[in-house]
């Protein structure tokens, strides 16, 4: 295992990305800048991602929301029980809050849209390591008015109901339709962790399956 990070030196980084194009990219954004941040490895397979996280070799991994057939968002714990010094920031395109809250309740230290420059993105690894957790500077506003609607209750559809921000995610597309499968693909989720959603909403609305889970939403306006 490598020696933990004493302050000095660059940071080191772990990208996860499953575009080839995305790492380099990123790879050459930040060559330049060697004195403040090193890639130490970069790939789109999540197994690899979990044995570097394994040496504790990186200081910062910076994953995607979709590395393959895997969702960043169940990658961000594995990695953290491999490393716990290691810090989880993703990195998207999606500059949508509900995965930003998603990811911050699964131990990430960050959420970054790939829209930021290079001295932005920099500035922002520096708060990850002194322990800080970062948003998105063009998210801060929308992330702000959101927290407020979750504090009055009012986030999402069926929260009357106790469901949970995913579940009620979940439920929405088994109304409009949509399979297992196309749910996982949807919200960047394996098919049994929606399984795992479906049976938790199930029991909270009293229901024992997806055709009665459905007709309450539909009865009670939820989605309307």
């Amino acid at each position: 295992m490598a020696p933990p990070r004493s302050g000095a030196g660059p940071i080191r980084l772990l990208l996860v990305d499953d575009h080839q194009m995305v790492l380099d990219g990123l790879g050459a954004m930040l060559r330049p800048y060697r004195d403040r941040a090193v890639v130490v490895a970069a790939t789109t397979e999540a197994e690899v991602a979990l044995a570097v996280a394994s040496e504790g070799r990186a200081d910062v991994a910076l994953v995607d929301v979709r590395i393959g057939a895997v969702s960043g968002l169940e990658l961000c714990p594995e990695l953290k029980a491999r490393d716990p010094s290691l810090s989880v920031v993703l990195l998207t395109v999606y500059d949508d809050e509900q995965y930003l809250f998603e990811a911050l309740r699964v131990g990430a230290a960050g959420y970054l849209t790939k829209q930021l420059r290079a001295e932005d993105l920099l500035a922002q690894l520096d708060r990850v390591v002194a322990g800080d957790v970062v948003v998105d500077p063009s998210m801060a506003g929308r992330v702000a008015m959101s927290a407020a609607r979750l504090s009055r209750g009012e986030f999402w559809p069926g929260t009357r109901f106790g469901l949970s921000q995913r579940e009620s995610q979940v439920l929405e597309l088994m109304v409009r339709g949509h399979s297992n499968r196309s749910i996982a693909r949807r919200l960047f989720l394996g098919e049994e962790t929606v399984k795992s959603h479906s049976r938790s909403l199930y029991r909270k609305l009293g229901v024992s399956d997806r055709s009665q889970a459905v007709a309450f939403a539909l009865r009670e306006g939820l989605f309307v």
